[in-house]
């Protein structure tokens, strides 16, 4: 199963819930009029896109229906898909042309963060490259634990200390591990507490220290994994890490399992931060690069 196929099912509830009730509004007007765009702007905010998001696309609605001189409310659907795909479009690729390139992992208990790390582990390992894991989440012995299963289930290494251990003593052993083993990339978890604590952030100021220090000049993404059924709250976390981390990109899991997918919007437009994967599925090969055509045809699709 493609991509397409992938996040079309994975996107179902949020199609229902978003799409449903736009198909549902437009077929009651019988002209675009104002009151269609406030309609049409309510629906968007009900469905996570967020309030700056869903003012931005009806104003770009609006902008569209004038220079192209559309009357039908019908044409409305079309013209929706088409500005959502241009919103999201932008800064999808991952930047790891270098040799070890490092990907780090942040996000709070819960989204998904261990198991993501797993899966992209799997997809790099797939593509021939020499994966590294390092298990610097060491206050829950738990994640150590699961990260060792998945880096088993990956075929790949991974650098692991006591629970309890210097995060940063950990990234350090695992950055010269993958110089002198000749690793294409280094896979970062990190620890998950609390996004508002002061000594969270400051750990992962550490850890990026240590890696620019041992790893100088080597491509860096700092992943932020967010829960798609969390809503607006995933925007505020990637709010709150994006002043405090430098995040390069989004990770969205669950988003099949909830009608918030509406959320990627809201992130793209107030953050300006790119998705780079969707998690759509509990198998291995269910973390999916992002596609925002493939994500806006999905989404408006009949």
């Amino acid at each position: 199963m493609g991509f397409f196929e992938k996040i079309s099912a994975g996107l179902k509830k949020t199609r229902d819930s978003i799409v449903g009730s736009v198909t549902t509004m437009l077929r009651s007007f019988t002209r675009i009029d104002e009151e269609l765009f406030e309609e049409l702007e309510e629906i968007l905010i009900m469905g996570d896109a967020g309030a700056n998001t869903a003012a931005h696309i009806c104003g770009e609605l609006r902008r569209k229906v004038k220079e192209r001189g559309i009357t039908d409310p019908g044409e409305v659907r079309a013209l929706l898909k088409e500005t959502v795909a241009e919103l999201l479009r932008g800064g999808q690729e991952m930047q790891l042309s270098t040799k070890p390139s490092v990907i780090l992992v942040i996000g709070v208990n819960g989204v998904g963060k261990t198991t993501t790390i797993g899966k992209l582990a799997a997809r790099y390992k797939a593509e021939g490259k020499k994966v590294i894991l390092a298990a610097a989440d060491t206050f829950r012995a738990a994640a150590i634990e699961q990260l060792d299963i998945w880096a088993d289930r990956a075929g790949a290494e991974i650098v692991r200390h006591a629970p309890n251990s210097d995060p940063a003593a950990v990234v350090f052993d695992a950055a010269a591990a993958a110089r002198a083993r000749g690793a294409d990339i280094l896979i970062c978890d990190t620890a998950g507490r609390l996004h508002n604590k002061k000594n969270l952030m400051d750990e992962l100021s550490k850890i990026g220290r240590v890696l620019d220090r041992e790893l100088p000049g080597a491509d860096k993404e700092v992943l932020l994994v967010l829960d798609a059924t969390t809503g607006q709250n995933a925007v505020n976390q990637a709010r709150e890490f994006k002043n405090a981390a430098g995040i390069t990109g989004i990770v969205l899991t669950k988003l099949d399992g909830t009608a918030r997918g509406g959320v990627i919007l809201a992130i793209r437009e107030d953050l300006g931060v790119p998705v780079k994967f969707v998690g759509v599925g509990e198998g291995v090969d269910d973390l999916q690069p992002f596609d925002p055509d493939d994500f806006a045809r999905a989404l408006f699709e009949e």
